[in-house]
């Protein structure tokens, strides 16, 4: 691998960690800037495009999203081992373009509330993920349950749309 290629391929990485009893960061850095990152997440036609980690056996049946502050979401997926399908929703607290979202995640009472933050530089656009849980036994669930595994996917799929859209 080509010394530029090996540090776009180190960049890229998605980093997941346990930040604290209650709290899992994800940061992963995107080639593109900020407007066409902050697009894919707060369009809902581009967000559904990438948010289900495809090997996951799961389809998204339905979505209904207000993205802005004080907005709501309600996105229903099945999967061929669920006997119906699962909604997940919740309300958008904070959304300031280009720069940061915040919403809660509101399909059970251990469920996170969710900030992600956008910085562009050098021409790519770092983004941090912070799902903060009620409580230690909360972020414990949802790490035991895979419900925190689809990130780097997740990702990799948003990596494709923004090359597929950017020149």
């Amino acid at each position: 691998m080509a010394a530029g290629k090996e540090s776009d391929a180190m960049t890229m990485q998605t980093h997941v960690e346990r930040t604290s009893d209650r709290e899992l960061t994800v940061t992963r850095r995107f080639n593109g800037p900020a407007r066409l990152v902050f697009q894919a997440w707060s369009t809902p036609e581009l967000f559904v495009r990438w948010w289900v980690p495809k090997s996951s056996g799961m389809t998204l049946v339905s979505h209904d999203m207000d993205i802005r502050t004080g907005g709501s979401y309600r996105l229903v997926f099945a999967h061929p081992s669920l006997d119906q399908p699962m909604a997940f929703f919740g309300r958008y607290l904070e959304v300031t373009p280009l720069t940061r979202m915040v919403w809660t995640n509101e399909e059970s009472e251990d469920g996170a509330v969710t900030t992600v933050t956008f910085t562009e530089r050098d021409g790519g656009t770092t983004v941090v993920l912070r799902d903060l849980y009620p409580s230690k036994d909360a972020l414990d669930a949802a790490i035991a349950s895979g419900a925190t595994g689809g990130f780097e996917t997740q990702f990799a799929q948003l990596d494709d749309l923004l090359a597929a859209r950017l020149p």
